[in-house]
């Protein structure tokens, strides 16, 4: 079945269901409040880690891993939103990185959280692009 075209194999027997509202004072969007965003100048992070990307990501989304989001922070631009994504719904890694981030004063504000990830992304066939 993984062979045929717009088919996509979601694995719905890990995590947990994440709450809609990740932290307080950082908004979730959804997939037509992430695209306003990108277009008016946020920045898209993938904070997946790179085993659990399977080739595939938003266009226009840099890649900060969770486990890296605090190390790597000087690359966010804190005059611009950020909004942060990675599996999908059960997916706790996004919600790691916005608390991370939080807990050592990174402005709520700067950050937005796309709950729906890239399992709600593609089963909405949006489009998306190869990592490399």
């Amino acid at each position: 079945m993984d062979h045929e075209p717009d088919l996509v194999t979601v694995d719905t027997t890990w995590g947990e269901l994440q709450p809609l509202h990740c932290a307080s004072g950082v908004v979730t969007v959804g997939e037509l409040e992430l695209i306003e965003y990108v277009g008016a100048g946020a920045a898209l992070i993938d904070t997946r880690l790179p085993d659990s990307r399977k080739g595939l990501t938003i266009p226009g989304a840099v890649s900060i891993p969770h486990d890296e989001i605090l190390d790597r922070r000087t690359e966010l631009d804190q005059s611009r939103v950020s909004v942060l994504f990675c599996n999908g719904p059960q997916c706790p890694q996004t919600s790691a990185a916005v608390h991370a981030l939080l807990k050592v004063g990174y402005p709520a504000s700067s950050l937005a959280y796309y709950r729906g990830g890239l399992h709600d992304w593609v089963t909405l066939a949006m489009p998306t692009r190869t990592i490399r």
